[in-house]
């Protein structure tokens, strides 16, 4: 006799046994232990690649500063162009010429000029009369000097044929208000006509050096430091740069070497509190000492530099050896060769001639990733996703 099939609990009847079973197959996940391995190792090339040493530094430069033959302005010696000598001596033939006046109605008031930076300086001369111990002279000065104001014309043109795009991103920089405040002295050396004429006397460089000297150095750093990584791209000036033009290649270099620049040369003689590199410019009987400030450009010293060993140069040498941790850092180059040659005549101890301990990154690295890392990156990020 066949047995009656018992109903479940629910009431529902029993599931015969021809009946296909519903439940879901169990699925075979793909195994992740070697795709986890091939993401590790990639990630390992990555890091490799960011960590590699930058290209080989260019070669340091030999200095050459030409020196023009000074002149006297009444109790000292200064050094002004031919045109401005020849101005002066018409000057005081004219002078000469007119009544001179009583010493009781001489006056002389600050002038005031309407140009930009211009600022009116008023010096104390010792005179020779016993009735006045001294005459108030004042002199208008003339604004400070322009940056890259002797830049040539040769620019390239754009891939089409279009303007040349690095002079317009050149003026675009030299009206932007951040780089008027900075105002870095490091790219008045090579690009600015007016700097020459500028340094020739003791108070056209301190004028200079004031400008310079009040930006903000550590803002100034950053802004200029990006400022060189733009000049070199493709939509500015990355074909003059490419093919050596010396206006762009100089002014890359200058931004870059803004920093320690700026702290040789605002450092003062604590003795004087003038300028180092204000008397170090117009030191007439040792011009040679204008060399180190040259040093994180990629120039070397001239075999005939005449050190002066006291406390500018000392420190001056410090700060440029501190400078060396950055290895991306022109001074990197020139540092030990100039140490050695300042200890010759210094004394052993004077200068350290080791670069400090590497502090940073190859910059180079980060910013021109290898090729390979380019094609290797979708590959990355594809076995990132699979693997989410």
């Amino acid at each position: 006799m066949a047995s009656t099939p018992v109903s479940s609990a629910a009431g529902h009847a029993p599931r015969s046994s021809s009946q296909p079973d519903c439940r879901f197959p169990s699925v075979n996940r793909r195994p992740t232990a070697p795709w986890a391995m091939i993401l590790a190792v990639l990630l390992c090339l990555v890091s490799h690649a960011l960590a590699a040493s930058p290209n080989a530094a260019a070669p340091a430069e030999a200095l050459v500063i030409n020196h023009k033959p000074p002149h006297q302005e009444g109790q000292r010696w200064a050094m002004s162009p031919e045109h401005e000598i020849q101005r002066r001596k018409v000057q005081r033939r004219a002078t000469s010429d007119e009544p001179e006046e009583s010493d009781s109605t001489k006056s002389s008031e600050p002038s005031k000029t309407s140009a930009a930076h211009s600022v009116t300086t008023t010096f104390t001369i010792g005179g020779g009369s016993p009735k006045a111990s001294s005459t108030s002279t004042t002199v208008a000065a003339s604004p400070l000097p322009s940056i890259l104001d002797s830049v040539p014309s040769e620019f390239s043109l754009g891939p089409n044929g279009e303007p040349a795009p690095c002079p317009i991103f050149i003026n675009n920089f030299l009206a932007n208000p951040d780089f008027k405040r900075c105002y870095p002295l490091s790219m008045l050396f090579d690009t600015s006509r007016s700097f020459y004429e500028a340094q020739s006397s003791l108070v056209g460089i301190t004028r200079t050096l004031d400008a310079t000297c009040a930006a903000n150095v550590t803002f100034c750093t950053s802004y200029l430091t990006q400022l060189a990584q733009n000049l070199t791209a493709p939509e500015n000036c990355a074909a003059d740069y490419n093919r050596g033009l010396a206006a762009v290649v100089d002014a890359h270099r200058a931004m870059l070497a803004y920093a320690p620049i700026y702290g040789a040369t605002c450092l003062r003689d604590p003795e004087t509190g003038a300028y180092c590199y204000a008397n170090a410019i117009t030191n007439n009987t040792n011009p040679s000492m204008t060399y180190f400030y040259f040093l994180p450009l990629n120039k070397t010293l001239p075999g005939s530099t005449r050190p002066a060993c006291g406390y500018c140069l000392q420190e001056t040498m410090d700060l440029y050896q501190a400078a060396t941790a950055d290895r991306t850092q022109l001074i990197a180059n020139t540092y030990a060769t100039a140490a050695e040659q300042v200890n010759a005549i210094c004394g052993p101890d004077f200068a350290n001639e080791s670069l400090a301990d590497a502090t940073t990154a190859s910059a180079a690295a980060v910013s021109r990733p290898v090729t390979w890392l380019k094609m290797a990156m979708p590959l990355l990020l594809g076995a990132v996703v699979w693997l989410l």
